[in-house]
């Protein structure tokens, strides 16, 4: 993982409201979540999450797609595995100390 791209990711999670939201989507897990129903969960206006969700979208932490009327949001594993990974690579004196694949949703279904 680049050094731009981590430091992206790394700032758009320094804020409490995108933290949470980001864990929420973690734990929804592949199949995300409708707008809405993180406002809902977030107990903010849209237009104040549609902000923060940008902000995740921009660092590559959400994927989105246009369902119906709906839009759903979903954590990119992909690039919290990276992150993960780009910040533990030199831990423990070289040895890996995290499994190779540290979450795999799909594997869970």
């Amino acid at each position: 993982m680049e050094t731009s791209n981590v430091l992206a990711a790394l700032a758009a999670l320094a804020h409490s409201v995108r933290l949470k939201v980001f864990r929420l989507l973690v734990q929804a897990g592949p199949q995300g979540l409708p707008a809405g129903r993180i406002a809902e969960l977030m107990d903010m206006p849209p237009s104040s999450l549609s902000f923060h969700l940008k902000e995740l979208h921009r660092a590559d932490l959400l994927a989105s797609q246009q369902e119906g009327r709906s839009i759903i949001y979903m954590a990119r594993f992909e690039t919290m595995n990276a992150l993960l990974g780009y910040l533990t690579e030199n831990c423990c004196d070289g040895v890996p100390c995290m499994p190779e694949s540290i979450c795999n949703p799909a594997a869970k279904s």
